[in-house]
């Protein structure tokens, strides 16, 4: 199908909420990079995903900058500060790995549907020169996803065994 300006509107919409959605992504790495003491696994995976994050941003302006739209820096915001509250609000639970791990599997499986979304979108919209950086994005959070599923027993039983041992589990 033929881009129309109700199909390009619904598409750019969707590219700002996915640059916001991933700005909030890092605000909710972040925190969690700078607490994990126990779990080098879990530090180290989400290092890398952090970083992949970062050329996702990047890509998605890389999109905007070809569709000449601008960031939505409110937006952005906004959704970095709720980011940055949901990572925090986990640091008092005494289980805070695992809360981190329900919520980055929740958020994961969020940004995927997303992307299924925009992909989709774009394709009918005729901007499938937008939608190999849209799969590229995908294909990152589809395997941050599978870690995250793969890892949940590990990490879970990690936990108990710091528990059971007297020590405290500190993220």
């Amino acid at each position: 199908m033929a881009e129309t300006s109700e199909v390009r509107s619904i598409f750019v919409t969707g590219i700002k909420n996915a640059h916001a959605m991933e700005n909030q992504a890092l605000s909710i790495i972040k925190p969690q990079l700078s607490r994990i003491e126990n779990y080098p696994e879990v530090a180290a995976k989400l290092e890398q995903h952090y970083r992949e994050t970062e050329g996702q941003v990047r890509r998605l302006e890389e999109v905007l900058d070809g569709l000449a739209e601008d960031r939505s820096a409110l937006k952005d915001m906004a959704l970095s500060l709720t980011g940055s509250m949901a990572a925090l609000g986990h640091t008092v639970a005494g289980d805070e790995i695992l809360k981190n791990s329900f919520a980055n599997f929740a958020f994961e499986n969020f940004e995927i549907a997303a992307y299924k979304s925009l992909i989709s979108v774009g394709e009918h919209g005729g901007f499938s020169s937008f939608t190999s950086a849209l799969s590229a994005n995908l294909e990152e959070e589809l395997a941050m996803a599978r870690w995250l599923d793969d890892n949940l027993k590990s990490v879970t039983m990690k936990f108990v065994s710091l528990r059971e041992a007297g020590q405290t589990a500190k993220v």
